[in-house]
């Protein structure tokens, strides 16, 4: 679940073998204020993973209505949001780079 993302990725943020982590996921509104919960404290970790580790991490981590508009947003209409979060997280490494050079 989308709860657990940012534990997997401090994990992976804190080996030092990686340069960026990309978050992927999927969060369905449901009948309660699970869905807000879920999806706000996710990417809280994640933003707070980010400035204690300085490892760039970007989140693809898709809030929708329905399996449907998670659809659209990885290939469909709404484009590919996975793509475009690895996309922001080599642009983000590279501004980076280039602030310290």
């Amino acid at each position: 679940g989308a709860w657990e993302i940012p534990v997997a990725a401090r994990s992976l943020a804190v080996s030092g073998r990686f340069d960026a982590i990309v978050a992927l996921g999927c969060v369905i509104r449901g009948e309660t204020y699970h869905f807000e919960v879920i999806a706000d404290q996710s990417n809280a970790g994640l933003m707070q993973l980010a400035i204690d580790t300085g490892v760039v991490v970007t989140t693809g981590i898709l809030t929708v209505e329905s399996a449907q508009q998670a659809y659209e947003r990885i290939g469909g209409s709404h484009g590919h949001k996975g793509a475009e979060a690895a996309l922001a997280a080599v642009e983000t490494i590279n501004a980076v780079a280039s602030a310290l050079a």
